[in-house]
């Protein structure tokens, strides 16, 4: 198969090389950047940190207050995510294998009412882990550590892929992502041969905007990597 790839570099390298070593052939296009950023951090003392994303973790190792919290538990979304905060430092790190809800979930299981959390996240964010953690009493302190930038248009292997109609596949982990790809494609008169390519979602969130555009979309049974591939 011939998979088209839109998520943020440098994941989408790494999911790239997964893909090519099952025997597809990839086009990367990552409709977003992702640029770091270093606020001031809120002021502590802090019970945990709190990780939504891969690219959380990376940016958070780039901020020089970053360090100054590797000591405590970290709880990550994902094995991705909870692989690379044991990279960056963090020792005692949580792979809660789900989704913002499970997160919140094996937060709260873990923690007392009244414990604080810092979040390291990006501008735009796919759920609302504050409200999901307010419940049990524990509060989330967001730093933005991140933006993603979106793409202008599509690069020109993507869009010369998608003409031909050799693209048979396209995986999407964010709703981001969708969005910006819907733009770019609609921009290079390209809408009738995306409607010809598998569009394989990482959830139904991730999907609304195939969804609403008429687009048949295919969902993965949990919200990681292994299940998306395995709809391939």
């Amino acid at each position: 198969m011939h998979i088209l790839v839109t998520r943020p570099e440098p994941a989408a390298a790494q999911t790239a090389q997964r893909l090519r070593a099952l025997g597809h052939a990839v086009t990367v296009d990552p409709m977003l950047r992702i640029a770091p950023l270093t606020p001031a951090l809120p002021e502590g003392p802090f019970d945990a940190v709190a990780f939504t994303s891969i690219n959380g973790v990376k940016a958070f190792a780039l901020h020089p207050q970053g360090p100054a919290f590797f000591h405590l538990p970290a709880f990550a979304v994902g094995p991705r995510t909870a692989k690379e905060a044991r990279a960056i430092g963090f020792s005692n790190v949580t792979d809660c294998d789900g989704d913002a809800s499970a997160l919140a979930g094996r937060i709260a299981g873990a923690l007392p009412a009244g414990a604080r959390v810092l979040n390291p996240a990006g501008e735009d964010r796919a759920a609302d882990l504050e409200a999901l953690l307010a419940a049990p009493g524990i509060t989330l302190e967001l730093a933005i550590v991140y933006a993603a930038q979106p793409a202008d248009a599509l690069s020109e292997e993507a869009r010369a892929a998608l003409a031909s109609g050799t693209v048979t596949a396209a995986l999407h982990l964010s709703q981001r992502t969708v969005k910006t790809l819907l733009r770019c494609v609609a921009a290079a008169g390209l809408n009738d041969r995306l409607i010809e390519v598998r569009q394989l979602c990482l959830s139904e969130q991730v999907a609304e905007p195939f969804v609403k555009a008429g687009l048949k979309v295919e969902v993965a049974t949990a919200p990681n990597e292994d299940a998306l591939l395995a709809l391939l």
